[in-house]
């Protein structure tokens, strides 16, 4: 059974979310090992992130039958619940670049409008997941929050990556899945999510702030700075 906010922690590392796709990918169950190599990454590195997906209930493991002596290898899978969401992939690409070119106003005015709405969506989603699971408004710790926001990205579909920083925690957002769309309409697509960043840190409490949000600081990489909320005053 997946553990939901452990499985939002768990997805919130880019290289856990790698050895879930080369999981899903494969077309059997690997050793720590075999996945280590597919990953390329240090076994003992793998073995500790598997503990975390498997507490999480995103990863399965058993051990290999071999009818032999010795220590049986562990085997690995991904759990349904490892699956990447479903897209709608260009059909949705489309509608949301109609969307974006057709959004009438300044690029300062355009970009204004969609912070608010990305606020707005995620005040409605914190609303409709507290109704879901019956819990009251929680309020977490600058981290504990900002995980919580990564998950949420990676569930749309990006492969967020939390760095810890003096000042607060950078989070790097990798594979845009609208990037596209963003290239085009950065005033419109990267002010949604900032506003999406934003919004949710409000709502789970309000003890950290999203202070710029840099699309494009590589080719697949935006970058978000948070820090805590009583360190900076925002218009």
């Amino acid at each position: 059974m997946v553990q939901r906010h452990l499985a939002h922690e768990a997805l919130a590392v880019a290289s856990r979310v790698q050895m879930i796709d080369s999981l899903r990918a494969s077309a059997r169950s690997l050793t720590a090992a075999e996945l280590a190599s597919v990953c390329e990454l240090h076994v003992s590195t793998v073995r500790f992130h598997l503990e975390i997906l498997e507490r999480a209930g995103l990863v399965h493991s058993r051990s290999e039958q071999k009818g032999t002596r010795g220590r049986p290898r562990h085997l690995y899978t991904a759990t349904m619940a490892g699956a990447p969401q479903s897209s709608t992939g260009a059909g949705y690409e489309l509608l949301a670049g109609l969307l974006a070119a057709h959004w009438d106003g300044t690029a300062d005015e355009r970009a204004s409008r969609a912070e608010r709405a990305g606020r707005a969506a995620a005040g409605a989603q914190q609303v409709s997941a507290r109704q879901i699971s019956g819990s009251p408004r929680r309020s977490l710790s600058l981290r504990d929050a900002v995980t919580e926001v990564a998950a949420t990205f990676a569930e749309l579909g990006f492969e967020p990556e939390l760095v810890t920083e003096r000042a607060g925690v950078q989070m790097n957002l990798h594979a845009c899945p609208f990037r596209s769309v963003a290239t085009a309409h950065p005033e419109v697509v990267c002010s949604l999510h900032l506003g999406l960043i934003r919004g949710s840190l409000s709502e789970l409490g309000g003890a950290a702030e999203a202070i710029s949000l840099t699309p494009f600081v590589e080719p697949h990489l935006c970058v978000a700075r948070i820090v805590a909320a009583d360190e900076v005053a925002l218009p």
